[in-house]
């Protein structure tokens, strides 16, 4: 089993700044891509920001040049530096990682629970 832990989440003012933290447990061979997403209240979650095994690194528009996604592969950790924080950017943020478990065994999308960030204006 393979379990994401979310952490980082909280209420900031509009401005500020977040780091989300996403930690992967459990029988691990290696993960591929690690994601990103946001709810909002009433609103479909939504892509935030993904990124490769090898760094590589694609946004949402609206959070393209004040957020950062970076990982650690000796950690199984995806990281989300959140800057210029909006009161739009409000909603629970979900991690997501696509884990092979062994070698030789495909690869399984697992998510987390989510962690709530509050910008307030």
């Amino acid at each position: 089993q393979v379990q994401l832990a979310e952490s980082g989440g909280g209420l900031v003012q509009a401005g500020g700044s977040l780091r989300l933290s996403c930690a992967a447990s459990g029988r691990i061979f290696s993960i591929d891509n690690m994601r990103w997403y946001r709810q909002a209240p009433g609103k479909q979650r939504e892509l935030v920001a993904a990124i490769s095994r090898d760094g590589s690194a694609n946004y949402l528009d609206s959070v393209k040049d004040r957020f950062t996604i970076s990982r650690d592969n000796t950690k199984n950790t995806c990281y989300l530096q959140m800057d210029s924080l909006k009161p739009e950017d409000t909603g629970v943020y979900y991690c997501y990682a696509d884990v092979k478990s062994y070698r030789f065994t495909g690869v399984n999308t697992i998510g987390g629970q989510g962690t709530q960030v509050t910008v307030s204006s």
